[in-house]
């Protein structure tokens, strides 16, 4: 009696892959509609696909509701919502730098980790001065460790360009304390604390909070004790036309002035940050400065 065999055989998956995709947001077959985005574009789907390759959509495709029904999914732009059902159909994505920080939050929403895998590793590669800052709210915001140390190390070599951007001055309490907290910021801190309080500024314009309130959080991380007499002076002049830091802060800087040493001080806000233009105190403040 022969004995049976068996074996698994696998054919070609490109072109499996390739007649999905042929079914994106294809009408014919389609047996749901979403309708996406502001102007509640059409998007055509299959439910077994979808429920198959995601179960945050076989949950909210096995809700009872009519059958024709379109399902209205006003908080995602249509381009990122495609580049999702690209994924699910496919099992893989085109992304570009107008979409991926979207696509990302898409993937968190949905639970697919393997799309928000995908989605670090461009935004990673294709990281710029413009959206560095992005990209390191959404990495902080989501919990993305590995890319909040890709954009940090990034936002470090270059400093002095990102506090320029739009989405430096948009950054949350929790990502400025991120960057603020670094030794490594080639930035001088005169020019750290004039960037600071600009996005303060624009934080007290959006949420109609006094500038000093918005700057709370963040305030504790600038360097005072690094600059020298005559910028501490002139810093207290404009404090007291536009306050932002603390009478206690500056205080503190003024009193390592006057013991020229900075035990009164946090070890940490005695370190000169990389881009730290040098001054005759600060060989007094550091015990490693040279």
């Amino acid at each position: 009696m022969a004995s049976s065999c068996s074996a698994f055989l696998l054919g070609d998956s490109a072109a499996f892959t390739a007649a999905l995709r042929t079914l994106i947001n294809n009408p014919q077959f389609s047996d749901v509609t979403f309708l996406v985005g502001g102007e509640q574009q059409e998007v055509f789907a299959h439910r077994c696909l979808l429920s198959c390759r995601c179960q945050a959509f076989h949950a909210m495709l096995s809700q009872p509701q009519e059958t024709q029904a379109p399902l209205l999914l006003s908080h995602v732009q249509p381009e990122v919502f495609l580049a999702v059902i690209e994924y699910l159909y496919t099992n893989s994505v085109t992304l570009n730098n107008a979409i991926a920080l979207e696509v990302l939050t898409s993937s968190m929403e949905y639970g697919l980790n393997d799309l928000r895998k995908l989605c670090v590793e461009f935004i990673k590669d294709s990281l710029t001065v413009e959206q560095a800052c992005e990209a390191l709210q959404a990495a902080v915001a989501y919990g993305q460790m590995d890319l909040q140390i890709h954009c940090l190390a990034f936002i470090e070599n270059c400093t002095r360009e990102v506090v320029h951007t739009r989405g430096f001055l948009e950054l949350s309490e929790l990502a400025m304390q991120t960057i603020l907290q670094s030794d490594c910021l080639a930035i001088d801190e005169v020019e750290l604390i004039h960037a600071v309080q600009e996005w303060a500024h624009v934080g007290s314009a959006v949420l109609g909070s006094p500038v000093r309130d918005v700057a709370e959080g963040v305030v504790c991380q600038l360097r005072l004790a690094l600059l020298s007499p005559s910028e501490l002076t002139t810093l207290e002049k404009e404090n007291k036309k536009d306050p932002m830091i603390p009478i206690e802060s500056l205080a503190e800087a003024w009193k390592m002035h006057a013991l020229w040493k900075g035990c009164g001080t946090r070890s940490c806000l005695c370190r000169c940050r990389r881009g730290t233009l040098p001054r005759e105190h600060h060989r007094h403040l550091d015990p490693q400065h040279k």
